[in-house]
């Protein structure tokens, strides 16, 4: 166990791969510098092509095993391992803050919803179920019987990514065990402790070994496990570039891709400004801003746009940026120095292209200081593309079809939110806007770990919430007894 409060002890933290039912840490490692603490923070060892092959054999001989445990034993499995997070959380936050730069805060959230999400999975491994078919409603079916249950898919291949490294692959992980199936993890390199730490916790509360393997590596690992033909479902959640090629190597299989975007909050005249902007001031610059859903783009209806825009200022020059060990610090280091130098250099196009920047557009290392653009041109970067960091752009608008049609000219389709008591214009959002979700009177950046998320357009396919994710590693098997019925024949 780490000491969340020796960091000179605890460091560097060993992250060692799970191949065929055993812990690695012996051959070669690659290791894993902290963004603000710029020095090794982990080190995880590399997963070579020949233990990719061992590992992916071993889950496929795994299945039948971890297949034929109770749903009531898996749901109960998890809720250990619920139990488990919400102990380790000061440990674990901690390793968040090391690898990513998160502040503990943040971290310590991210484990309090690593929790929920085992315990969704669990009530979700109760619930699984199949039903009894109304055949004897046709004339053909008269006399016949057919139900179906859910069988689990077999193998699935769980990618995550660096900026929600545990409670992402608790969703993948805890939704592909509730299932009934074996689950080879490809984590980012940016986190490996951390998802080697998630693991175990899910092993000390009873997973079988034969559940899970961790394989360490780089892009290469992951495009040879998307393509291999032995993996049977892939949820992968990173850039659209990297979903485009998982999914071409994937071809005809199971695959939910939870990609990017460029999220669009909408502030209409009647909203209060007051609590919008502080909304979008914490949800903007969370994690650095490192959210697929992070408030990005916000349009406010020009009455009352330089009203927001004083009160949003004021609300981002107070968050505290440093030290992301500090409980007081909200916004940490982004995860790279090359990341964070992408949040300068796209602000200052921006400004040289006639936007005001109010705040921000500097840097410190990999510490990006909360950035500000406030009336960028409608083809800036910061407003086409997905800046996946510490900026929000601010734009006026005065028509609200118009401003919908705007938010729509997106690539990207994943969230959005809208800050309005209107209904006629609430409902007019829900419908028109290119989007999987939509949240009224909050920014983008909100999630519910047992609701359905994901998006539509380079946003990705499919939904990444565990009854959902059931589906999508689950199949429907169909049992028809002919001439047995409870209905007669007539």
């Amino acid at each position: 166990m780490i000491d969340p409060k020796n960091t000179e002890d605890a460091l560097p933290v060993d992250a060692p791969a799970l191949i065929a039912g055993e812990w690695r840490e012996d051959g070669d490692r690659f290791e894993r510098t902290g963004p603000y603490l710029r020095r090794t923070v982990s080190r995880a060892r590399s997963t070579t092509l020949k233990e990719v092959d061992e590992a992916l054999e071993y889950a496929r001989g795994a299945r039948a095993r971890i297949a034929a445990l109770a749903p009531a034993t898996r749901a109960s499995i998890l809720e250990r391992a619920a139990a488990l997070a919400m102990e380790r959380r000061p440990e674990l936050a901690r390793l968040l803050g090391w690898e990513l730069g998160k502040p503990v805060k943040d971290g310590s959230g991210e484990i309090l919803r690593v929790a929920d999400t085992f315990r969704v999975c669990a009530a979700e491994a109760r619930r699984l179920s199949g039903e009894v078919l109304p055949v004897a409603g046709w004339e053909r079916g008269v006399g016949n019987t057919s139900l179906t249950y859910r069988a689990p898919v077999g193998v699935v291949l769980a990618i995550t990514p660096f900026n929600a490294p545990a409670n992402l692959l608790a969703h993948k992980l805890g939704a592909a065990f509730a299932a009934g199936n074996t689950t080879v993890v490809k984590p980012p390199p940016q986190a490996p402790a951390t998802s080697a730490a998630v693991v175990r916790l899910l092993l000390d509360a009873g997973m079988p070994l034969e559940a899970v393997q961790l394989l360490h590596g780089g892009a290469d690992i992951g495009a040879g496990l998307s393509s291999d033909p032995r993996i049977d479902a892939i949820s992968f959640t990173g850039s659209s570039t990297a979903g485009a090629a998982v999914a071409r190597a994937a071809g005809p299989r199971r695959t939910v891709l939870e990609l990017g975007g460029n999220a669009a909050t909408i502030v209409c005249e009647d909203a209060d400004i007051a609590a919008a902007a502080a909304v979008c001031a914490r949800t903007g610059y969370s994690n650095s801003g490192q959210s697929c859903i992070s408030v990005q783009r916000v349009y406010v209806h020009s009455s009352r746009y330089e009203e927001f825009l004083d009160a949003f200022t004021t609300q981002v020059k107070a968050l505290k940026v440093g030290d992301p060990l500090d409980e007081a610090t909200d916004v940490g280091a982004m995860v790279t120095e090359d990341a964070a130098e992408r949040v300068v250099s796209w602000a200052e196009e921006a400004r040289a292209a006639g936007a005001r920047l109010l705040a921000g557009g500097t840097r410190d290392g990999a510490t990006a200081a909360p950035t500000i653009v406030a009336g960028p041109p409608a083809d800036a970067r910061v407003i086409t593309e997905e800046v996946f960091g510490a900026l929000v752009a601010v734009t006026p608008f005065d028509d609200f079809a118009a401003v919908l049609v705007q938010c729509n000219t997106s690539r990207f389709g994943l969230q959005a939110g809208l800050f309005t008591h209107d209904l006629t214009k609430v409902f007019t959002a829900w419908r028109e806007l290119e989007v999987g979700g939509l949240i009224v009177n909050g920014s983008s950046n909100y999630r519910l770990d047992h609701i359905p998320f994901g998006g539509v357009k380079d946003s990705g396919i499919g939904r990444e919430s565990p009854r959902w994710m059931l589906d999508d590693f689950t199949v429907t098997k169909t049992l028809t007894l002919r001439q047995l019925s409870i209905w007669g024949e007539d």
